[in-house]
This record gives C-alpha cells, sequence and structure tokens, in this order.
C-alpha cells in the first residue's frame, strides 16, 4: 500500500497547487476508491462522488463556455460542451496528473484498469466533488478549470462545433490538394484495451499522427493536430 499512499500523496499536492489552500480534501481518498476496491475491503467507493461530479463539471464548463464564447447559440455551446465533458477529455487530465496510480482497485481488477479511460474519466469527477466537498464552488471552479485547460486553450475544431476530418478536407481542397486519406500506422495494446495510431496525408505527405482508443478516434485527433499545423 506504500506505493499507493505515495501516489495519492502526490496527486493531492498538484490538486492543492491548482485549488490552493482552504480546508482538507476529506474525501479525496474516497474519490480514488474503486467499486472493485470497496467489493473486496469494505471502504466506500468513488460512485456517489461520481454522481455529483458530474453535474459540477458539466455546471462549471458552461459558465467557463458561456464567459469565453459571448456570441455563440446554445448548440454550439451545448456542442462545445461535450467536447469538453467526456470520458477521453476527462481522462487525458487524469494522465496528465498521473491520477491511475492513485486509484485503489481489488485484486481482480488492477493492471490494464488502471489506464482505462472510463475507469479515469469517473475518478476525475469523483474529484471534482470531493474538491466541492470541501471547497465549494470556488474551489471545484479552479480544478475544472485546470482540467479543461488544455482543449480550450488549443481552440481544437471538434470543440468549436464542425468535425475536424470535415475541416481538413474543406481547407485541403480550398488549397485545391487531394481529399485527405488516413492510414493505420499501428494497433497498439491487448484486445480489450486497443490503441490506434493513424497517420492523416495529403497525396503522399504525412500532415499529422494521432492516436486514441478507437479507429475514428484516432483519425480524428490526427485531423484535429493537422488542422493546427497546417
Amino acid at each position: 500500500m506504500s506505493q499507493l499512499s505515495d501516489a495519492r500523496d502526490v496527486l493531492l499536492a498538484k490538486v492543492l497547487a491548482i485549488v490552493g489552500e482552504g480546508p482538507p480534501l476529506a474525501r479525496f481518498q474516497e474519490a480514488l476508491t474503486h467499486p472493485s476496491f470497496s467489493n473486496e475491503s469494505g471502504d466506500a467507493d468513488n460512485q456517489r462522488l461520481e454522481f455529483l461530479g458530474d453535474s459540477i463539471l458539466g455546471f462549471c464548463v458552461s459558465e467557463l463556455l458561456v464567459a469565453r464564447h459571448g456570441t455563440a447559440d446554445e448548440g454550439t455551446l451545448t456542442r462545445m460542451r461535450a467536447a469538453l465533458v467526456n470520458a477521453d477529455a476527462l481522462a487525458r487530465f487524469a494522465r496528465e496528473v498521473d491520477l491511475g496510480p492513485a486509484l485503489a482497485l481489488g485484486r481482480g481488477a488492477r493492471g490494464a484498469e488502471r489506464d482505462r479511460t472510463n475507469v479515469l474519466a469517473d475518478a476525475v469527477e469523483a474529484v471534482v466533488a470531493a474538491v466541492y466537498d470541501a471547497r465549494g464552488m470556488d474551489g471545484a471552479r479552479r480544478l475544472v478549470a485546470s482540467i479543461v485547460a488544455g482543449p480550450l486553450s488549443e481552440e481544437q475544431h471538434a470543440i468549436a462545433g464542425k468535425d475536424p476530418k470535415s475541416a481538413l478536407q474543406e481547407r485541403v481542397q480550398a488549397r485545391g490538394d487531394p481529399t485527405p486519406t488516413y492510414r493505420v500506422v499501428s494497433t497498439e495494446g491487448p484486445s480489450h484495451l486497443p490503441r490506434f495510431v493513424v497517420e492523416v496525408l495529403v497525396g503522399e505527405t504525412v500532415l499529422a499522427t494521432g492516436e486514441g482508443p478507437s479507429k475514428r478516434q484516432a483519425e480524428r485527433a490526427a485531423a484535429e493536430k493537422a488542422l493546427l499545423e497546417t
């Protein structure tokens, strides 16, 4: 358990650096307790916090988007929020802060589960709720702003409401170049947790490479990078 405790201490320090000083996060350990561990230990799992954190996260992101995009209509704002509040986006943040090693998992769930997108996303939602429980909406807003800071700063076309593959095709064809094509470079990981690596090309020129848990998501990631770089 020392490795788990050390990982949690490191993660807690990162969260506190984001939300600032204040009352201790009394439910932080609970937020990092997967149901599989709870079934073996009897400790409270993070599902109730996850339920609460999902709503808090959606509210805080809605606030951010309304403030940032003063002329966007409801449909555009809804698409933006969906691009920010989803399992892939939350798991991205979880991996950035090394949340996985801090999760308490049951014996049968260790290994691949620790990096599973849905498991990480659920834990991020639970941590948001734990911060809210201790620090209120001000603390939750700080954490949520950090969670979505990357996608927001990148100005991804997916967040702006347009499919990145369509946006890239429009841009490339407007220059008179042929339609982009996508090529799977490799498929990594076990069959139940694959990781696709895809290149997007115009003719024989590789514009960008993207990764994702499915071929479709990897293609979208490649298109998003190509839009930023071309």
